[in-house]
């Protein structure tokens, strides 16, 4: 008899854990075949699996699926979404909102089940993190979830180090993340795992889905190193288990991962992809297109399932799971909260802090003693504006930390403050985390510990923001507010040449949905970009900031550098206004601007500085407010900017002049490289007369 119609109280253990197991199966397969669209195979290979995790292993209260001591399960191989989704409905996690409030209602229905991939529904293609509660992080690029899992590892060792006393265990959770080959051949996943295996992240477990199909066919067509020889070799500790659908061993191995110190795990599971398919089991075929009417109808056989019954929750299911990590996780979130009230009690400033930071709260004072720069016309490079100010910063708000990409004394992103320290091993109290040369891995550590609910940074040369933009791209997605500090974002480091000199990049990035791009143009402008980013809760932020010294402007002249909160801001002006002509600059021009500005007024033409450090904020701004700053009427624009010229005619018109790079740098001296690309006085001036005369021919 099919254990799906058999009586609950007939079956045994063994056969109930089946018949959840093939519920998770049957509800992915009815899914992409309906969905007419998604990836089958991998659910199918890894049901045994994610049941054991969930149901027997994991401390998680569906009731409460953003409790702070929870263990975090990320499904880094997102395309296998349908594991997920399942998880989250056959164990009734409940819905949370945008203001941490449980909403009364599912996370993930059977109906959004039925409607896998549909619009609306809460079981899209791959896991989104906004969108849907008890989705740890977004993943679906290749390697990102299991990068992200490193930040969340890291973020509990400060979190334990900086919280936690003598019989008050606040943070002990542990994650999991599983992963495939496609995972494993992205460099991603191999920056993380190194410097995962260097910090001995013993929360933090791998669990390798070997069943060598990509879309391609076999991985022997590009994919047959040493997997576990690598893993052993950056130091984790590294299992195998030779039968994925052995629960038993699975649930071993995780208990061995759970008693390892001083090293992360990660378990090889050999596994068949599309398990239990008579003619695509261990295929491509599997991976990335529904089954067919007729092939799942074999497959539910196989499983001993109503062949013609679709989205089938068997009685018992449901109540399975709600005895397992139901009951589990309940008791686990009540003993935690009794300990926290304790806690509350005997440290109330710490749980303070703890509950300010699950809100995404910052503490009072946090903007006390940021630096207020005296006029200097030699000035003071962006970076030095930025390291003092981040050295600030991490004094006032406890769990403000981060790092560089091993650019920390060029990006001057090291936090020098007595009790900084460095985040290692030995030292998981330490502020400074040391990323290495591993800008991508950085960019999503970054992402996981602000998941985590820490507010955290990354830092390297603006160039490099290539290889970080995939996971700057994530943070967007899903509403985070990482920070990304960037130095060296024109050509001021001249002599390096056009592989050092970003050129398209403030557009890229500003082409990014969500995400506020900010160049400062002083000193006084870096400090109040901090002061603005900062208290964003649901945005990532991108700081491009000069390696040499720019003027400090002097403010009793110009308008105040707070004008930054609004995006631009009318630097100078002509006297009571009526401008002939608005120059718009940012960063590095904006002092530029500024001299050209003191020229053309010299010569009796009216004309405006605009400082526009972020197109993003300035968008956000009303209507009326963008009209003060650049009058409709006045057509004769000019914008300066040693960047891609790309988008600037939005400000300036297509009529307007931008002074910006058309092609790439060169390698030579700042001053020589100004020279040639018209970044000069008197070429702002000429471009500014050209467009009056334009203006008043019309």
């Amino acid at each position: 008899m099919s254990t799906a119609l058999a009586a609950v109280d007939t079956l045994t253990a063994a056969q109930l854990d089946q018949l959840c197991v093939n519920t998770i199966r049957t509800l992915s397969i009815d899914a992409v075949q309906q969905a007419k669209s998604g990836h089958p195979g991998t659910p199918m290979a890894l049901a045994p699996l994610v049941y054991t995790i969930w149901n027997r292993v994991m401390r998680f209260d569906p009731q409460n699926p953003i409790w702070p001591n929870r263990d975090r399960f990320v499904l880094s191989n997102g395309h296998a979404s349908m594991l997920l989704w399942s998880a989250l409905h056959l164990t009734g996690v409940q819905a949370v909102n945008a203001e941490y409030e449980a909403v009364g209602k599912p996370s993930v229905t059977l109906d959004d089940i039925r409607h896998f991939r549909q619009l609306d529904s809460k079981a899209p293609g791959h896991p989104e993190y906004h969108w849907v509660s008890g989705v740890e992080t977004t993943t679906g690029p290749l390697g990102q979830g299991v990068a992200t899992s490193v930040g969340m590892a890291i973020a509990e060792k400060w979190l334990a180090h900086h919280y936690n006393r003598p019989g008050f265990e606040i943070f002990d959770y542990n994650i999991y993340s599983v992963c495939g080959d496609g995972c494993l051949m992205e460099g991603i996943a191999s920056e993380a795992a190194s410097l995962a295996g260097h910090l001995g992240l013993d929360n933090l477990c791998w669990i390798y889905d070997n069943n060598h199909i990509t879309i391609e066919g076999n991985t022997r067509i590009a994919f047959t190193e040493d997997v576990a020889g690598r893993f052993l070799a950056y130091g984790w500790n590294v299992l195998r288990v030779g039968d994925a659908n052995d629960l038993e061993r699975i649930e071993q191995a995780l208990e061995v991962f759970r008693k390892t110190k001083g090293r992360p795990t990660f378990i090889v599971l050999d596994s068949h992809i599309g398990y239990g398919s008579p003619n695509k089991q261990d295929t491509a075929a599997a991976h990335g297109e529904p089954l067919g009417d007729e092939e799942c109808r074999l497959v539910k056989r196989s499983y001993g399932w109503p062949e013609d019954a679709k989205f089938l929750v068997p009685e018992g299911v449901y109540e399975h799971f709600q005895s397992g990590i139901g009951k589990r996780g309940a008791e686990a979130r009540r003993n935690w909260t009794e300990l926290f009230e304790s806690y509350r009690t005997q440290y109330p400033d710490l749980a303070v802090e703890i509950e300010l930071m699950q809100r995404r709260e910052l503490p009072t004072g946090w903007d006390r003693n940021l630096p207020v720069f005296p006029a200097d016309p030699k000035g003071i490079a962006g970076r030095d504006a930025s390291g003092k100010t981040l050295n600030v910063l991490a004094q006032n708000i406890p769990w403000f930390l981060g790092g560089s990409a091993d650019l920390g004394p060029s990006n001057k992103t090291t936090l020098t403050y007595p009790g900084a320290g460095d985040f290692q091993a030995d030292t998981p109290e330490g502020k400074n985390l040391h990323y290495g040369i591993r800008e991508h891995a950085m960019a999503a550590i970054v992402n996981g510990m602000s998941l985590s609910k820490l507010r955290p940074f990354g830092a390297s040369f603006f160039i490099f923001s290539d290889y970080a933009r995939p996971a700057i791209r994530l943070a967007s997605l899903m509403e985070l507010p990482s920070l990304f500090v960037f130095t060296h974002e024109a050509m001021g480091d001249g002599e390096d040449g056009p592989t050092h000199q970003p050129v398209e990049h403030l557009i890229s990035l500003r082409a990014i949905p969500g995400l506020i791009t900010i160049r400062p143009g002083d000193a006084n402008e870096v400090v109040e970009a901090y002061r603005y980013v900062m208290q964003l809760r649901h945005q990532p932020a991108v700081l491009a900031l000069s390696r040499q010294p720019l003027p400090t402007l002097d403010r009793s002249k110009y308008a105040p550098a707070s004008g930054v909160a609004q995006g631009a801001y009318v630097l100078a002006d002509a006297a009571g206004g009526n401008p002939e002509v608005i120059i718009i600059a940012s960063g590095s021009e904006v002092s530029l601007a500024a001299e050209a500005h003191e020229n053309l007024l010299a010569e009796g033409i009216r004309s405006r500085v605009v400082s526009m450090p972020s197109w993003e904020i300035f968008e956000q701004q009303t209507q009326a407010y963008q009209d003060s700053v650049l009058p409709p009427n006045v057509k004769a624009r000019v914008a300066v900017e040693q960047a891609s010229t790309l988008g600037w005619e939005r400000y300036v018109g297509r009529s307007g002049h931008v002074i910006g790079m058309k092609t790439f740098g060169a390698s030579a001296p700042l001053k020589e490289l100004q020279r040639k690309y018209g970044f000069e006085p008197d070429q702002v001036v000429a471009a500014a007369k050209q467009q009056i005369g334009r203006a008043s021919s019309k």
